[in-house]
């Protein structure tokens, strides 16, 4: 590994620990309320941001940055910090132990590094999926400071497959996997990262929830299939404050032709997409 992606890596530790400390102390007291776009926010989303962007703007000055409860307009900019500060912040409200600090780095418009704390359950994941950044370096997937990769078991009744609220419709119709749903997009992804899990969907997730886990599971041996547009590259001066981007995670891409035709097949339940 490069120097670059020990200091990305490094400062990412740092940075999201001292969110998650701040979190914490407010675990399960928040009171939420609604934003525009129907999702919850907190206090401590809003605090939890601003010293995570402050800690990106005095390490990487000359890195922009892009954030769920800041600035949601992508930067014309060769790096970019993407920033969830909070994911699972329902959870989070209801003392629910599944939430998470996401942090994306991406290069022109791509992730190339991802860190996601979650910390009521003690876990730091980190992936580096160097591929054109320029900064050389392999592909690789950690959790807790050992390397992960994903599952090569096959479908079946004992593995897990996790959803969303909003992608139930699985839930209808037979499915390969045990289906479980913990409330953070983030999670569910890194379940498939770990090989907890053969896959998993999300039907509404924005770019921030995306943009940290994307290179981990890359970089664990995952694929990505986008059920709609692709989130990546961003589109520099474009709006993604209400845009969702329907993804598949799979452990590897022989089990895409086994979930994809499931999940598009509920999407379409009752004539509609599930929104």
């Amino acid at each position: 590994m490069t120097s670059f992606w020990r200091d990305a890596r490094a400062f990412a530790e740092e940075a999201s620990a001292r969110a998650g400390k701040r979190l914490l102390a407010e675990f399960g007291r928040s009171v939420p309320s609604v934003k525009a776009d129907g999702t919850l926010v907190t206090d401590a989303d809003r605090a939890a941001n601003e010293m995570l962007l402050d800690s990106v703007r005095k390490r990487f000055p000359d890195h922009a940055a892009l954030t769920e409860e800041g600035n949601t307009t992508a930067p014309d900019a060769e790096w970019c910090w993407i920033i969830d500060p909070l994911d699972g912040t329902t959870n989070f409200a209801r003392g629910v132990p599944v939430w998470a600090i996401s942090l994306g780095l991406l290069h022109r418009g791509v992730p190339v590094f991802g860190h996601v704390r979650v910390p009521p359950l003690g876990e730091s994941f980190d992936g580096v999926f160097p591929e054109e950044s320029g900064e050389g370096g392999r592909a690789e997937a950690r959790l807790n400071g050992r390397r992960i990769e994903t599952s090569r078991a096959e479908p079946d009744r004992h593995r897990f497959f996790t959803i969303c609220s909003r992608s139930t419709a699985l839930l209808l119709r037979p499915f390969p996997c045990k289906i479980r749903m913990l409330g953070s997009a983030a999670h569910n992804y890194l379940l498939t990262a770990s090989g907890a899990a053969l896959g998993g969907v999300e039907e509404t997730p924005k770019i921030w929830d995306l943009a940290g886990v994307w290179p981990i599971v890359k970089a664990a041996g995952g694929e990505w299939a986008h059920l709609a547009a692709p989130p990546f590259p961003l589109v520099a001066r474009s709006d993604y404050a209400r845009r969702s981007f329907p993804s598949l995670a799979v452990a590897r891409a022989d089990l895409l032709p086994v979930f994809l035709p499931l999940v598009r097949a509920a999407r379409v339940s009752g004539g509609d997409p599930i929104l």
